[in-house]
């Protein structure tokens, strides 16, 4: 029998997980599959769970992590020499022996039902909160068909190898500057694929945002050094900061452009792939040696695992082809039953130790990790090959019990997570909103700037710690709320350059002031300069605030200036209330003085004694405010009584006492201020006497005729000749008044 000319090593595998549709197989004759055969159905694992986008945790997309050529799913068979080889003419004889042999092959491959697994992998959505932030894996379900092996090859493993060989290691960026960073940065993504490079530039970028960080750090403490407020510091333009963005853009440009070629990679190797599986159906129907089929066979095999990966959806049906034609093979050469025995035993083996790895991933407290080495598990279970038929079933229900176990985990947790991510959505909107709001509000004032600064620095601290967004609504929502917090600010760098500008403009404002202040200081004028400096005191309050850094030095000159002019007052003021003190003294001695005075008979000496008296009164000067009325009112009305003793007329009295009050003004320096309301009061009596002369006069006539008004007449005539004598006396102070003004 042909199966004679296998060598029985114990390297040698064999993978025939194609599904048989029922026993009766056994007795057909065994031909390749044709294109338009229906694929068998597979149930797959419950729950499903839709794909979303690829992580970006992997360098590759999903399906191209599994899609490898197999190492030991398919039977790769060496001939042994001469010695071992039966003759190639060697030929089956009678319908029996064809048919047992079929019917070992079919019995032995013929899969349950339960171990067909379909492959539902979802691969991770990716989370970012701005440029190179952290990626999140969402849930994926590992597949449980166990038809569909993995493709990966010892080839392709070394020359996975040998790619991850060429890598740098990963280096400590941290004395780098940000120019030798960003040098370093487009190093490598002109170097290295973008997929072997993302931790590195990664760490770059943390790095340069890090150092960028001091460096804004660094500037501030020197613009507060130099005086100037902390919270009209604005970071200035960054050049190198644009040029890492751009780099950034760049490499995911790459990425994004080895991703499309590897897809048109994978449609390629589907199509070589397909190419192989026509050879391998090739080989049923040569006639030939059996060591020049089985060198074919193995060229076949070789060339199908140097391929590479194909697309994911058409990797069901491409191993689905694949195995029923190696399998159709294997039949053709009547493979030995006692090598199938050994290697279904040790399949059966190596698939128990998976089922108790798989289910110790139950402890795991990372579900994520957990999830990733259970796909490696699956993979490993592809490509291990078929067990007994009777442990088939029971196998399979283990493994996948622990599957659907950590899948229902994994998928708890990424549900989880999307709740987290929603509520975080909500929040971080809520904080736009709160920014939003104080845009809307019109800051006018230098402490509503420094109020709103301080609620907009304590919401980006809040923000920091919500966490990411849902990956259709994180950049979109930190692109609003950078937005606002960047108009924000930059509103608030364009009022304090104007806030800078007015208090230069109040500086030089206030300066002047100073100038004034410091021109008055000396000033003995006490009134006037009291009032200018309080004129000038209340206009430095109005003008506002100066650069910080002039602000103590000035505000100290000013109030020095002010400080000295009125301690000089007070000081005189002080020597001024001792002598007032002493003026009231002396006049009231003098006043005890006129009041033993007594007129004598020569009116014309007590006339110049009265006289004197009121020159030496004047001449003492100023006594206390609050006693001036009063000891002025005493002395007046003491001297007038003694004018009133002379023997004089009454209108000369009337006039010696006026000329004495004017006198008396001129003495205490009061006459420019009193004189012309004395005029005005004397020049409203002239005329309130004229009109009442007037009328008078017209009352006589209207009574003149009436015998029984004589009386009335009589008054009348009386209240006339009096009126007509203070209209002299009148006019004769108006009189006297000209004449002091002209002394004046």
């Amino acid at each position: 029998m042909l199966a004679n000319d296998l060598n029985k090593s114990s390297d040698d595998k064999m993978n025939l997980n194609s599904e048989k549709q029922s026993e009766n197989t056994q007795n057909e004759a065994i031909n390749p599959m044709p294109e338009n055969v229906e694929k068998p159905e597979h149930p797959s694992m419950d729950p499903k769970v839709e794909s979303s986008s690829t992580s970006e945790d992997n360098s590759l997309p999903k399906e191209e992590m599994t899609d490898h050529g197999n190492d030991n799913g398919n039977l790769s068979t060496s001939v042994t020499d001469g010695s071992e080889t039966p003759m190639n003419n060697e030929k089956l004889s009678g319908e029996k022996a064809l048919q047992e042999e079929k019917s070992i092959v079919n019995q032995e491959n013929a899969p349950n039902s339960g171990e067909n697994t379909t492959s539902q992998e979802t691969s991770s959505s990716t989370v970012e909160d701005s440029a190179g932030e952290e990626d999140k894996q969402q849930p994926e379900m590992v597949g449980d068909n166990d038809t569909i092996a993995t493709q990966s090859s010892n080839a392709e493993q070394q020359e996975k190898k040998k790619q991850e060989e060429k890598v740098p290691p990963i280096e400590d960026y941290s004395p780098l500057s940000r120019e030798k960073l960003l040098n370093r940065y487009h190093q490598l993504l002109n170097q290295y694929p973008a997929s072997k490079i993302k931790e590195h530039l990664e760490n770059i970028r943390k790095e340069f945002e890090r150092k960028s960080a001091a460096e804004i750090t660094r500037l501030k403490e020197e613009f507060i050094a130099s005086g100037e407020p902390a919270e009209a510091f604005s970071p200035p333009h960054d050049e190198l900061s644009d040029a890492m963005q751009e780099a950034i853009q760049k490499f995911r440009k790459k990425r994004e452009e080895e991703r499309a070629r590897i897809e048109e990679e994978k449609k390629r190797n589907l199509a070589a792939k397909y190419e192989v599986i026509e050879g391998i159906k090739e080989l049923i129907n040569r006639q030939e040696s059996l060591h020049h089929t089985f060198d074919e066979f193995r060229a076949l095999q070789k060339r199908w695992r140097e391929i590479g990966p194909v697309p994911q959806k058409d990797l069901h049906d491409l191993w689905e082809t694949y195995h029923l034609h190696v399998e159709n093979f294997y039949n053709y050469i009547k493979i030995n039953k006692e090598l199938r025995d050994l290697d279904l035993k040790k399949n059966y083996e190596a698939k128990l130790e998976l089922c108790e790895k798989a289910e110790r991933l139950l402890l795991e407290p990372s579900i994520i990790k957990a999830f990733k080495t259970l796909q490696r598990y699956h993979e490993q279970w592809r490509e291990i090959g078929p067990v007994p038929k009777d442990k088939k079933e029971e196998l399979w229900e283990r493994f996948r019990a622990a599957t659907m176990k950590i899948n229902q985990k994994h998928q708890e947790y990424f549900e989880q997570q999307r709740e987290q991510q929603q509520k975080n959505l909500e929040a971080k909107q809520a904080l736009c909103e709160k920014v939003e709001a104080i845009l809307q509000q019109d800051l006018k004032t230098h402490s509503d700037w420094v109020k709103n600064s301080k609620a907009i620095i304590d919401i980006q601290k809040v923000w920091k710690t919500i966490g990411f967004a849902p990956k259709k609504e994180n950049q979109e929502i930190y692109l609003r709320f950078r937005k606002a917090c960047d108009q924000f600010f930059e509103l608030k760098r364009k009022f304090f350059k104007a806030f800078k500008e007015e208090q230069i403009q109040n500086l030089q404002l206030k300066t002047e002031l100073l100038e004034k202040a410091e021109a008055l200081k000396d000033s003995t004028d006490w009134r006037n300069t009291t009032e200018e400096l309080i004129r000038i005191q209340k206009r430095w309050k109005e003008i506002g605030p100066v650069p910080r850094k002039h602000s103590d030095e000035i505000w100290k000159k000013f109030r020095s200036a002010c400080d000295h002019f009125f301690e000089r007052k007070s000081e005189f003021f002080k020597q001024k209330d001792q002598e007032q003190e002493e003026n009231l003294k002396r006049k009231e001695a003098l006043i005890e003085e006129l009041r033993q005075f007594e007129p004598g008979e020569n009116n014309e000496e007590s006339f110049k004694t009265l006289q004197d008296f009121q020159r030496r009164w004047a001449e003492i000067g100023f006594v206390p405010i609050k006693e001036k009325d009063r000891i002025y009112k005493e002395f007046r009305n003491l001297i007038n009584s003694r004018f009133d003793h002379l023997n004089m007329d009454e209108t000369n009295k009337a006039l010696q006492k006026f000329r004495n009050k004017l006198e008396q003004w001129k003495l205490e320096n009061q006459f420019e201020n009193r004189i012309n309301q004395e005029r005005n009061k004397i020049i409203g009596k002239l005329k309130q006497l004229e009109n009442d002369i007037i009328l008078w006069e017209n009352n006589i006539g209207f009574f003149a005729k009436s015998k029984s008004s004589e009386a009335l007449v009589r008054e009348f005539k009386n209240k006339i000749e009096s009126g007509k004598r203070n209209i002299t006396l009148l006019n004769k102070k108006l009189d006297l008044i000209e004449e002091f003004e002209n002394e004046a």
